[in-house]
């Protein structure tokens, strides 16, 4: 009795196999365990796949394995952040296995193909285009208006760090998106149709408008900009560009033959923005007025406004 109950926890303790099943693996951990005779579709003369449980079975395996890669970025202390290759599955490779496997007999184990997804910035495309200077413009608000101050420090986190390519049309809103409480912005004063109103991301149009400033110092090519509907106190008289994600957007083009790195940080009441590129690369810049060093007056009359 003592040896047929050894002997049965014996088979409890082996590996469990199924027969006809194929095994998926990533980095040696089972993904997926599947059986050639759930994607077999009846046929009278020789089986034949199923292709949409395939096809679901290559997404699902897809998901799982799909890393998103990451650009390369310059820190707040100036240091290159090394890119991260991204991966995500190789449906041919796969599909060619499961072919194999399905014509086959028996049990088989796969490692999930994968391939590399390379990001767009690398560390050594950053080293080339963060070394000539070639737009600055400097903007300044009071600190003291958290809500609007954060909402500025959100809009130039997403700026920063970006890469216009050559002949790239670079979007604020596209690259900043929508400004949501999701995002985590917060009601601060806007301006509606000339009159002063509370909204969530008051205070983003004060990064569109640091922005264009630099831009247009460095002579490139403005595809789309408007003004706000009344004078705003940070930026010279028609040196303002407003945004909104159902309205007007601010669009420029790189024209020159390098990359341009954007490079966008609030300091505690100031808003720099800075333009890079590479060495040799030849720009045309514009004689631009500076903002006020002095603090902007704050608006004290605003309406409230509801938003569907």
């Amino acid at each position: 009795m003592m040896q047929l109950l050894m002997a049965g926890l014996l088979l409890l303790s082996q590996p469990v196999t199924y027969p006809d099943c194929l095994i998926i693996t990533r980095q040696g951990q089972t993904i997926a365990t599947v059986n050639r005779t759930n994607f077999t579709t009846p046929s009278p003369f020789f089986p034949i796949i199923d292709d949409k449980k395939l096809k679901q079975l290559i997404h699902s395996l897809d998901q799982k394995i799909y890393q998103a890669p990451v650009n390369a970025t310059i820190s707040d202390q100036g240091s290159i952040v090394p890119e991260r290759i991204g991966h995500r599955l190789n449906k041919d490779l796969f599909k060619d296995q499961f072919y194999r496997y399905f014509y086959g007999n028996g049990s088989t184990k796969i490692e999930a193909p994968e391939l590399n997804i390379h990001p767009d910035i690398d560390s050594e495309l950053l080293a080339h285009i963060r070394v000539r200077q070639i737009g600055h413009y400097v903007t300044h608000f009071n600190s003291g208006n958290k809500n609007r101050s954060h909402n500025i420090s959100l809009a130039a986190e997403a700026i920063n760090n970006q890469v216009i390519f050559p002949n790239e049309t670079f979007s604020f809103n596209r690259s900043v998106g929508k400004r949501t409480k999701a995002k985590g912005y917060l009601r601060a004063k806007i301006i509606v149709k000339g009159e002063f109103a509370e909204d969530i991301g008051g205070g983003i149009c004060q990064v569109s408008s640091t922005l264009y400033n630099a831009v247009d110092r460095a002579g490139l090519r403005i595809v789309e900009r408007f003004s706000h509907s009344r004078h705003v106190p940070y930026v010279p008289p028609g040196r303002d560009a407003t945004v909104s994600w159902y309205g007007p957007d601010f669009r420029f083009q790189n024209q020159y033959n390098q990359p341009i790195l954007i490079r966008a940080k609030e300091y505690g009441g100031s808003l720099a923005v800075t333009l890079y590129s590479s060495d040799v690369i030849n720009i045309q810049s514009r004689k631009i007025p500076n903002a006020s060093t002095g603090l902007p007056a704050e608006i004290d009359k605003i309406v409230q406004i509801d938003r569907p």
